[in-house]
């Protein structure tokens, strides 16, 4: 019987996306499933936590780091455009009207009900991340489904009047829960594994396991 492992994940985390790749690696290699928990952005989610616009080097490590990561893992990375999140980029502040990341977030809740969530994780935010301007038009996101063996229009029916908020709500409690507040979190038996720099270890972890497929 395979294990399951959770994973929180955010359409607006570059480590998020980062860490796609990996976790369909681990998803073919070890007899496991990876449940998808969205999750909100913190700037959403945690507007008292949005970045201190006083001081400005952690958003400046991220933006350099997120890019430094990509370049040794040889993907292409860019700031979305436009973001997922509709932020002031010189104040922080969060707009009180969000046409991307509410919608992305059901979707994602809507895919990993299909049993595709880190797969539709992986392609769209690759389409997000990886240097597509206007991510968003509707083309762009048919074929981000498609990839994932997925249909758009009939995941846009089933997110209508629906609970999926609800479970992204849920999916943070549970993330804090195991132990943690960032994404991305694996979490395989209760035991959190942050970071998209932890997948060597999380590895480890399912080998000691043994969980690799022979």
């Amino acid at each position: 019987m395979s294990e399951s492992l959770q994973a929180y994940w955010s359409f607006r985390s570059p480590y998020s996306y980062l860490i796609c790749p990996d976790l369909i690696r681990l998803k073919a290699q070890f007899d496991i499933e990876i449940e998808l928990k969205v999750v909100l952005p913190i700037a959403v989610r945690s507007k008292e936590l949005v970045f201190d616009v006083s001081n400005r080097n952690k958003v400046s490590y991220i933006l350099m780091d997120m890019s430094r990561r990509a370049e040794y893992l040889g993907l292409p990375i860019k700031f979305p455009e436009p973001d997922p999140v509709v932020q002031n980029r010189e104040t922080f502040q969060v707009a009180d009207e969000q046409p991307h990341i509410f919608q992305l977030c059901k979707l994602g809740v809507e895919a990993n009900r299909r049993g595709k969530g880190i797969e539709f994780a992986h392609s769209m935010s690759r389409l997000i991340w990886g240097g597509t301007t206007n991510w968003n038009e509707r083309s762009n996101l048919v074929l981000a489904a498609q990839e994932a063996g997925l249909d758009l229009s009939s995941m846009e029916k089933s997110i209508i009047n629906s609970d999926h908020m609800d479970e992204v709500e849920n999916n943070q409690a549970s993330l804090e829960q195991a132990g943690h507040w960032g994404v991305p979190t694996v979490v395989v038996r209760g035991e959190p594994f942050f970071g998209q720099d932890r997948v060597k270890t999380l590895e480890w972890r399912l080998d000691q396991l043994g969980l690799r497929k022979q």
